[in-house]
């Protein structure tokens, strides 16, 4: 599998004609940016393979995955996990302060789901999705194995 992810990125950079960044040039704010979209990717991809059902219901179960205080707890949790590379970037994203905020969460939930959110988009721009679902796993996992269909 690793290799058929080099073969999509080397095809996606061509395609794109697109050059190697080093991803600690990227702000912490962009990281929980593309983070944020690839978090969501996974959690509603996940959502779908456990059923189908009404878009009302998935988006319902999604969104409670998705959530600030949701991230915030899975932040917590894996701070122990944490190498201390993702740390770095995870510290870098829960301290940088941002203009806007969600509108149903606490400033403090919702820092720590930045942080969250920018170790997600480094590990998705590094392309360690192994490592991400891992995290997510560990993360959410019980919240996601937990809910019936």
């Amino acid at each position: 599998m690793e290799e058929s992810l080099t073969g999509l990125d080397k095809a996606f950079r061509e395609k794109f004609g697109l050059e190697p960044v080093d991803l600690k040039t990227y702000s912490p704010l962009t990281l929980a940016y593309i983070g944020d979209a690839a978090y969501e990717l996974v959690i509603r991809s996940l959502v779908v393979e456990r059923g189908n059902a009404p878009v009302n219901k998935l988006h319902k179960r999604s969104s409670q995955l998705v959530k600030a205080k949701t991230q915030a707890e899975a932040a917590l949790k894996l701070q122990e996990v944490f190498t201390e590379e993702e740390m770095s970037v995870y510290k870098r994203g829960r301290n940088t302060r941002s203009h806007t905020m969600a509108k149903n969460a606490e400033m403090v939930d919702y820092r720590m789901a930045t942080g969250f959110e920018a170790v997600m988009g480094y590990l998705h721009l590094k392309q360690d999705y192994g490592r991400m679902l891992e995290l997510i796993y560990l993360g959410v996992g019980d919240k996601i194995l937990g809910e019936q269909k």
